[in-house]
């Protein structure tokens, strides 16, 4: 290089073109303003006695709070739930409970959703209590019932509500009951509780309506299926829904279901289970299946049935809460979580059976209280 090219390029100011430019300066993520007023608007958790008159008040932001409440987990909010159901205990039971099941794909939503329209057009406040099927994987659930229900979930008369099934076994949450008596206290006096479907064993949700609805479609079987016992044993009422799509097919399923029930023992209600055919696509034989519910009720209540049936439900609550507390202080009692994982570890080990195991886990616990 010349000492001509070293003068020029000395008084040539240039940058590398490996150099790092600085670049603009980012906004924060979130507005400061924002937040500020978000902080000021922070929600206070209820009072009990503010809870209760809300849902006394038909305020469904207090009664969809007071529900999450009995669905948490935590003991402090289990105890704030239960006397929040104490307070509401004696302005419930006065509406109709109904409870609708039925294969996946049967059309339970559509039917809730038809029926809820109608039930709402003849001045009834109908609360639905949609359970969703939680993944034994991640313990989640979709709750997406409601989306099915688009023109029922924006009607001022009606209240829909989805709950994940949480591991409870007979499609329905374990938290219903306490549900419906809160639904109750808030003026609904239609309450439908739609289960996830499970088939043939579905004896809780049975165990917590007045009324109980199958709904079957056609070509789903032989006529066995129709003799098969279980759920078909609990129906107060069998509908063949999607009878638009093949009337012939449709009437044929229900006569094959008739000729099955007449093998059945009759009802402790003395109620003559029936079968009919519906659509709740086209609405076809809506009204007569709320028609059919409100003969029931006239005539359980007539022969005392209807109440008989509450006072049993109330037992069973009480054994079932036994039940799971009993399970929930096993399991949370000091120690057992270490107890167990010993005694799995000799289980994988093949140092002792998996029943003599829980008889010494169950020993241990017994001794210890």
């Amino acid at each position: 290089m010349t000492p001509e090219d070293k003068h020029l390029y000395s008084n040539f100011d240039y940058q590398s073109a490996l150099s790092v430019q600085e670049g603009v300066q980012q906004p924060d993520q979130v507005n400061n303003t924002y937040l500020q007023r978000m902080k000021a608007r922070k929600r206070v958790e209820p009072t009990v006695e503010e809870l209760v008159s809300g849902i006394m008040h038909g305020d469904r932001t207090m009664l969809s709070r007071a529900i999450t409440l009995v669905e948490s987990s935590l003991i402090e909010h289990q105890r704030k739930a239960q006397q929040v159901i104490e307070r509401c205990l004696p302005f419930a039971g006065k509406s109709v409970r109904l409870g609708i099941t039925g294969v996946p794909g049967a059309g339970k939503s559509t039917t809730i959703e038809a029926l809820g329209k109608y039930l709402t057009s003849h001045n009834h406040k109908v609360a639905v209590l949609a359970i969703d099927p939680s993944s034994e994987r991640s313990k989640g659930s979709i709750l997406g019932d409601k989306t099915r229900m688009e023109e029922l979930s924006v009607d001022p008369n009606a209240f829909i509500r989805p709950s994940p099934s949480a591991g409870s076994l007979g499609g329905v949450a374990r938290k219903t009951r306490e549900i419906i008596v809160l639904c109750e206290a808030a003026g609904f006096d239609v309450v439908i509780v739609e289960t996830v479907g499970v088939g043939q064993s579905e004896v809780a949700a049975h165990s917590m309506v007045d009324f109980f609805l199958l709904l079957q479609l056609a070509n789903t079987g032989d006529e066995l299926q129709g003799i098969k016992r279980g759920i078909m044993e609990m129906a107060d009422m069998i509908a063949i829904n999607k009878c638009d799509i093949d009337p012939v097919k449709a009437e044929l399923a229900a006569t094959q279901y008739r000729n099955a029930l007449h093998l059945f023992p009759m009802p402790e209600s003395g109620w003559m289970v029936e079968v009919m055919l519906c659509s709740a696509y086209t609405h076809q034989g809506v009204p007569d299946l709320w028609n059919k519910v409100m003969e029931y009720v006239t005539f359980t209540k007539s022969n005392g049935y209807f109440y008989h049936k509450r006072q049993q439900q109330n037992l069973r609550i009480l054994r079932e809460t036994i039940e799971n507390g009993l399970r929930d202080r096993f399991y949370n009692a000091p120690g057992m979580e270490a107890r167990m994982d010993a005694i799995c570890q000799d289980i994988l080990d093949n140092k002792v059976s998996a029943y003599a195991a829980a008889e010494a886990l169950l020993d241990s616990h017994n001794s210890s209280n």
